[in-house]
Protein backbone atom coordinates (compact mmCIF):
# COMPACT_ATOMS: atom_id res chain seq x y z
CA UNK A 1 0.00 0.00 0.00
CA UNK A 2 1.23 3.56 -0.74
CA UNK A 3 1.04 6.05 2.21
CA UNK A 4 0.04 9.83 1.93
CA UNK A 5 0.14 12.79 4.45
CA UNK A 6 0.33 16.66 4.12
CA UNK A 7 2.90 19.01 5.66
CA UNK A 8 3.31 22.77 5.00
CA UNK A 9 6.75 24.27 4.46
CA UNK A 10 7.72 26.71 1.76
CA UNK A 11 6.43 23.60 0.04
CA UNK A 12 3.54 21.61 1.43
CA UNK A 13 4.19 17.93 1.90
CA UNK A 14 1.73 15.10 1.49
CA UNK A 15 2.76 11.50 2.05
CA UNK A 16 1.29 8.14 1.11
CA UNK A 17 1.79 4.33 0.62
CA UNK A 18 0.92 1.58 -1.94
CA UNK A 19 -0.14 -2.10 -1.72
CA UNK A 20 1.57 -4.52 -4.14
CA UNK A 21 -0.40 -7.04 -6.18
CA UNK A 22 0.46 -9.99 -3.98
CA UNK A 23 -1.86 -11.83 -1.61
CA UNK A 24 -2.55 -9.23 1.05
CA UNK A 25 -4.43 -11.52 3.43
CA UNK A 26 -1.13 -12.87 4.78
CA UNK A 27 0.34 -9.42 5.42
CA UNK A 28 0.50 -7.64 8.76
CA UNK A 29 -1.04 -4.17 8.94
CA UNK A 30 1.40 -1.72 10.57
CA UNK A 31 2.05 1.98 10.97
CA UNK A 32 4.68 2.64 8.28
CA UNK A 33 6.77 5.61 7.26
CA UNK A 34 5.83 7.21 3.93
CA UNK A 35 7.44 6.04 0.71
CA UNK A 36 6.25 9.03 -1.36
CA UNK A 37 5.57 12.68 -0.65
CA UNK A 38 3.51 15.36 -2.38
CA UNK A 39 5.19 18.76 -2.16
CA UNK A 40 3.72 22.14 -3.11
CA UNK A 41 2.60 25.46 -1.71
CA UNK A 42 -0.68 26.53 -0.15
CA UNK A 43 -3.49 26.64 -2.74
CA UNK A 44 -1.22 24.81 -5.16
CA UNK A 45 -3.43 21.75 -5.54
CA UNK A 46 -1.87 19.39 -3.00
CA UNK A 47 -5.17 18.45 -1.37
CA UNK A 48 -6.86 17.82 -4.71
CA UNK A 49 -4.00 15.54 -5.81
CA UNK A 50 -4.08 13.74 -2.46
CA UNK A 51 -7.82 13.07 -2.63
CA UNK A 52 -7.64 11.93 -6.26
CA UNK A 53 -4.74 9.55 -5.65
CA UNK A 54 -6.72 8.16 -2.74
CA UNK A 55 -9.10 6.72 -5.34
CA UNK A 56 -6.44 4.10 -6.01
CA UNK A 57 -7.13 0.95 -3.98
CA UNK A 58 -3.42 0.62 -3.20
CA UNK A 59 -3.13 4.09 -1.66
CA UNK A 60 -3.58 4.87 2.02
CA UNK A 61 -4.01 8.47 3.17
CA UNK A 62 -3.17 9.85 6.60
CA UNK A 63 -6.13 11.60 8.22
CA UNK A 64 -4.34 14.85 9.16
CA UNK A 65 -1.27 16.94 8.45
CA UNK A 66 1.30 15.88 11.03
CA UNK A 67 3.80 18.76 10.52
CA UNK A 68 6.65 16.48 11.61
CA UNK A 69 9.48 17.83 9.49
CA UNK A 70 8.78 21.55 9.93
CA UNK A 71 7.69 21.77 13.59
CA UNK A 72 10.66 21.36 15.93
CA UNK A 73 8.52 20.10 18.82
CA UNK A 74 7.21 17.28 16.65
CA UNK A 75 10.56 16.50 15.02
CA UNK A 76 12.24 16.08 18.42
CA UNK A 77 9.76 13.31 19.21
CA UNK A 78 11.50 11.15 16.62
CA UNK A 79 10.54 8.74 13.86
CA UNK A 80 8.79 6.34 16.22
CA UNK A 81 6.30 9.06 17.13
CA UNK A 82 5.94 10.06 13.48
CA UNK A 83 5.31 6.46 12.46
CA UNK A 84 2.59 6.22 15.10
CA UNK A 85 0.75 9.10 13.38
CA UNK A 86 0.55 7.17 10.12
CA UNK A 87 -2.47 5.07 9.09
CA UNK A 88 -2.18 1.30 9.33
CA UNK A 89 -0.91 -0.08 6.03
CA UNK A 90 0.39 -3.28 4.50
CA UNK A 91 4.04 -3.84 3.51
CA UNK A 92 5.40 -1.56 0.76
CA UNK A 93 2.52 0.91 1.04
CA UNK A 94 3.64 4.42 0.02
CA UNK A 95 2.58 6.59 3.22
CA UNK A 96 11.45 17.73 3.93
CA UNK A 97 14.69 17.93 2.23
CA UNK A 98 17.56 16.69 4.51
CA UNK A 99 15.13 15.43 7.16
CA UNK A 100 13.09 13.56 4.57
CA UNK A 101 16.30 12.12 3.12
CA UNK A 102 17.33 10.92 6.56
CA UNK A 103 13.97 9.23 6.91
CA UNK A 104 14.10 7.56 3.48
CA UNK A 105 16.62 8.50 0.75
CA UNK A 106 14.59 6.52 -1.80
CA UNK A 107 11.34 8.41 -1.16
CA UNK A 108 9.53 9.59 -4.29
CA UNK A 109 8.40 13.22 -4.50
CA UNK A 110 5.37 14.51 -6.36
CA UNK A 111 5.65 18.28 -6.87
CA UNK A 112 2.37 19.98 -7.81
CA UNK A 113 2.34 23.55 -9.12
CA UNK A 114 -0.27 25.95 -10.47
CA UNK A 115 0.05 29.15 -12.47
CA UNK A 116 1.91 31.27 -9.85
CA UNK A 117 -0.22 34.38 -10.38
CA UNK A 118 -3.51 32.50 -10.13
CA UNK A 119 -2.22 30.62 -7.08
CA UNK A 120 -1.33 33.91 -5.39
CA UNK A 121 -4.85 35.25 -5.89
CA UNK A 122 -6.29 31.98 -4.53
CA UNK A 123 -3.97 32.26 -1.53
CA UNK A 124 -5.17 35.79 -0.78
CA UNK A 125 -8.79 34.78 -1.31
CA UNK A 126 -8.51 32.03 1.31
CA UNK A 127 -6.93 34.35 3.88
CA UNK A 128 -9.53 37.02 3.14
CA UNK A 129 -12.36 34.52 3.59
CA UNK A 130 -10.92 33.37 6.93
CA UNK A 131 -10.54 36.97 8.15
CA UNK A 132 -14.06 37.96 7.14
CA UNK A 133 -15.48 34.83 8.78
CA UNK A 134 -13.93 36.01 12.05
CA UNK A 135 -15.17 39.57 11.40
CA UNK A 136 -11.62 40.88 11.07
CA UNK A 137 -10.54 43.50 8.52
CA UNK A 138 -8.01 42.74 5.80
CA UNK A 139 -6.24 44.90 3.23
CA UNK A 140 -7.33 44.71 -0.42
CA UNK A 141 -5.08 42.47 -2.50
CA UNK A 142 -3.85 45.33 -4.66
CA UNK A 143 -2.56 47.17 -1.58
CA UNK A 144 -0.64 44.13 -0.34
CA UNK A 145 0.66 43.24 -3.78
CA UNK A 146 2.02 46.65 -4.73
CA UNK A 147 4.29 49.20 -3.10
CA UNK A 148 4.71 52.62 -4.72
CA UNK A 149 3.30 51.28 -7.96
CA UNK A 150 5.61 48.26 -8.13
CA UNK A 151 5.11 44.61 -7.18
CA UNK A 152 6.03 44.13 -3.51
CA UNK A 153 8.62 41.31 -3.36
CA UNK A 154 8.13 41.00 0.42
CA UNK A 155 4.50 39.91 0.13
CA UNK A 156 4.55 36.36 1.50
CA UNK A 157 1.92 35.03 -0.87
CA UNK A 158 4.13 36.15 -3.75
CA UNK A 159 7.17 34.45 -2.26
CA UNK A 160 5.27 31.16 -2.08
CA UNK A 161 4.85 31.29 -5.87
CA UNK A 162 8.60 31.44 -6.53
CA UNK A 163 8.67 27.74 -7.24
CA UNK A 164 12.25 27.61 -8.50
CA UNK A 165 13.58 28.75 -5.11
CA UNK A 166 11.72 26.05 -3.22
CA UNK A 167 12.48 23.29 -5.73
CA UNK A 168 16.20 24.11 -5.75
CA UNK A 169 16.36 23.23 -2.04
CA UNK A 170 14.93 19.79 -2.76
CA UNK A 171 17.31 19.28 -5.69
CA UNK A 172 20.25 19.96 -3.39
CA UNK A 173 19.31 16.72 -1.64
CA UNK A 174 17.30 14.55 -4.05
CA UNK A 175 18.12 13.50 -7.64
CA UNK A 176 15.82 14.83 -10.36
CA UNK A 177 14.53 11.34 -11.23
CA UNK A 178 12.93 11.07 -7.77
CA UNK A 179 10.78 14.16 -8.39
CA UNK A 180 7.69 14.13 -10.62
CA UNK A 181 5.95 17.42 -11.49
CA UNK A 182 2.15 17.49 -11.57
CA UNK A 183 0.44 20.31 -13.46
CA UNK A 184 -2.11 21.52 -10.91
CA UNK A 185 -4.07 23.54 -13.48
CA UNK A 186 -4.31 20.54 -15.81
CA UNK A 187 -5.33 18.36 -12.86
CA UNK A 188 -8.33 20.60 -12.24
CA UNK A 189 -9.28 20.89 -15.93
CA UNK A 190 -9.04 17.14 -16.58
CA UNK A 191 -7.77 15.00 -13.67
CA UNK A 192 -7.32 11.64 -15.36
CA UNK A 193 -4.23 12.28 -17.59
CA UNK A 194 -2.25 13.77 -14.70
CA UNK A 195 -3.19 10.90 -12.39
CA UNK A 196 -2.10 8.32 -14.98
CA UNK A 197 1.34 9.97 -15.08
CA UNK A 198 1.47 9.93 -11.27
CA UNK A 199 0.54 6.24 -11.19
CA UNK A 200 3.39 5.42 -13.58
CA UNK A 201 5.89 7.47 -11.58
CA UNK A 202 4.85 5.72 -8.35
CA UNK A 203 4.90 2.33 -10.11
CA UNK A 204 1.31 1.70 -9.11
CA UNK A 205 -0.86 -0.67 -11.14
CA UNK A 206 -3.29 1.36 -13.32
CA UNK A 207 -6.47 1.36 -11.27
CA UNK A 208 -7.76 4.94 -11.56
CA UNK A 209 -10.02 5.44 -14.59
CA UNK A 210 -11.96 8.29 -16.27
CA UNK A 211 -15.14 6.86 -14.74
CA UNK A 212 -13.83 7.91 -11.32
CA UNK A 213 -14.51 11.56 -12.22
CA UNK A 214 -17.50 13.63 -13.23
CA UNK A 215 -17.84 17.34 -13.80
CA UNK A 216 -20.07 19.02 -11.20
CA UNK A 217 -21.68 21.95 -13.00
CA UNK A 218 -22.87 23.48 -9.72
CA UNK A 219 -19.41 23.55 -8.15
CA UNK A 220 -17.59 24.19 -11.42
CA UNK A 221 -14.95 21.47 -11.02
CA UNK A 222 -14.52 17.69 -11.14
CA UNK A 223 -15.73 15.48 -8.31
CA UNK A 224 -14.77 11.87 -7.62
CA UNK A 225 -16.76 8.67 -7.44
CA UNK A 226 -15.82 5.15 -6.47
CA UNK A 227 -17.77 2.11 -5.26
CA UNK A 228 -21.02 4.04 -5.62
CA UNK A 229 -19.84 6.90 -3.40
CA UNK A 230 -19.36 10.49 -4.55
CA UNK A 231 -16.88 12.95 -3.07
CA UNK A 232 -16.20 16.59 -3.94
CA UNK A 233 -13.42 18.79 -2.62
CA UNK A 234 -14.47 21.06 0.24
CA UNK A 235 -16.08 24.45 -0.23
CA UNK A 236 -12.74 26.29 -0.15
CA UNK A 237 -11.94 24.77 -3.55
CA UNK A 238 -13.22 26.72 -6.52
CA UNK A 239 -14.11 29.74 -4.41
CA UNK A 240 -14.51 32.90 -6.57
CA UNK A 241 -11.33 34.95 -6.55
CA UNK A 242 -11.02 38.24 -4.72
CA UNK A 243 -11.02 41.24 -7.07
CA UNK A 244 -7.77 42.32 -8.72
CA UNK A 245 -7.59 44.80 -11.57
CA UNK A 246 -6.48 43.57 -14.99
CA UNK A 247 -3.60 46.04 -14.87
CA UNK A 248 -2.34 44.70 -11.52
CA UNK A 249 -2.71 41.09 -12.69
CA UNK A 250 -0.75 41.85 -15.87
CA UNK A 251 1.98 43.48 -13.76
CA UNK A 252 2.04 40.37 -11.56
CA UNK A 253 2.41 38.05 -14.56
CA UNK A 254 5.27 40.21 -15.84
CA UNK A 255 6.99 39.96 -12.44
CA UNK A 256 6.81 36.16 -12.59
CA UNK A 257 8.39 35.88 -16.06
CA UNK A 258 11.97 35.53 -14.81
CA UNK A 259 11.17 33.14 -11.91
CA UNK A 260 9.04 31.04 -14.28
CA UNK A 261 11.92 30.76 -16.77
CA UNK A 262 14.17 29.53 -13.98
CA UNK A 263 11.58 26.91 -12.99
CA UNK A 264 11.17 25.88 -16.63
CA UNK A 265 14.80 24.77 -16.66
CA UNK A 266 13.58 21.82 -14.63
CA UNK A 267 10.17 21.43 -16.20
CA UNK A 268 9.42 22.75 -19.69
CA UNK A 269 5.90 21.38 -20.07
CA UNK A 270 4.08 24.30 -18.45
CA UNK A 271 1.80 27.09 -19.67
CA UNK A 272 1.35 30.13 -17.42
CA UNK A 273 0.22 33.75 -17.70
CA UNK A 274 2.55 36.11 -19.53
Amino acid sequence: TLHIVVLFLCFVVVLFCFIPNEDKRMMVRLNRLPGAIIIGVRKGGTRALLEMLNLHPDVKVAKAEVHYFNVEEHYRRGLSWYRSQMPFTLPRQLTVPARVWDMNPAVRLLLIVRDPAERLVSDYTQVLHNRLTRHKPYQPLEELLQHKGHINPNYKALQRSLYHQHLSRWLETFPRNQIHVVDGDALIRDPFPELKKAERFLELPPKISPSNFYYNTTKGFYCMQTDGHDKCLDESKGRPHAPLSAQAFKKLCHYFRKPNKLFLKWWNDWSVCS
